[in-house]
């Protein structure tokens, strides 16, 4: 008994160290692919896959040697579940796992592949085998045909698209801010606006709300019943005479 658990000690100690391995040269690999895409070169690349292999290959050796017949006769059973956040198990698993439930343990112990994913697979796999070498190169020529196309006119799209920007002289401007500096001070204070010409006994003269008593007052001419002409100005104004204005309530 004491030997067969020092055997099984052993095994598991190997198992991890080649896992230990293979986790970092995956995760070195996704930095790399991250980090360096842009720089990263095809033999880079192949190297860093390679490396991934070889681990496969050393853990794969451990558990088909003689030191990996006890793992086929052990069952992996899970001592507690719960639908509670297991902090340790949280830690334990370097934050890839949070619950260990009911529901989750079948996923996390499962050895083979659900039984939905293993019949389509078998069946793409059989499909594979029964395509001939011709239908599979005209398969492969027309994916290769389409992927040329969609690159022609995805770099057809970013070249107009760089001319475009090259090109473009910036954003055009549609508001002058003197022309609106002289209609604020022309609205506002008065400024640019002359004096109606003839006697100044209110004609032409808007009344403020306040003194207005409730009744309408109209601009009118001197001769009480024709409204002043236009007024002379340096700026386009659009101002209604006051027998135009509804009078405030």
């Amino acid at each position: 008994m004491q030997r067969e658990e020092k055997q099984l000690d052993m095994l598991l100690e190997a198992v991890l160290n080649r896992l230990n391995d293979l986790k970092h040269s995956i995760g070195v690999m996704i930095h790399r692919l991250e980090t360096e895409y842009e720089t990263i070169n095809w033999p880079t690349f192949l190297d860093n896959f390679a490396l991934i292999s070889s681990h496969l290959t050393s853990l794969m050796k451990i558990l088909s040697t003689e030191i990996g017949t006890p793992l086929r006769n052990l069952t992996v059973l899970p001592l507690m579940l719960t639908p509670e956040r297991d902090e340790a198990l949280l830690q334990l698993t370097e934050g890839r796992v949070p619950i260990f439930s009911h529901d989750l343990a079948p996923d996390y112990l499962r050895t083979k592949p659900d039984p939905g994913a293993e019949s389509r697979q078998a069946a793409h796999e059989a499909k594979a085998n029964n395509l001939t070498v011709e239908a599979s190169m005209k398969q492969v020529a027309q994916y290769n045909k389409v992927i040329s196309h969609v690159w022609d006119i995805i770099s057809k799209a970013k070249e107009d698209w760089e001319n475009e920007s090259s090109t473009r002289p910036g954003i055009q401007q549609t508001s002058s801010m003197a022309d609106t500096q002289a209609l604020v001070a022309a609205v506002g204070l008065g400024n640019g606006l002359t004096a109606p010409v003839g006697p100044p006994t209110g004609a032409g003269v808007m009344i403020p709300p306040a003194i207005r008593q409730g009744s309408p007052m109209s601009a009118v001419s001197p001769s009480g019943n024709a409204p002043m002409g236009k007024m002379p100005s340096g700026i386009k104004t659009n101002i209604k005479s006051a027998n135009q204005v509804h009078p405030y309530r």
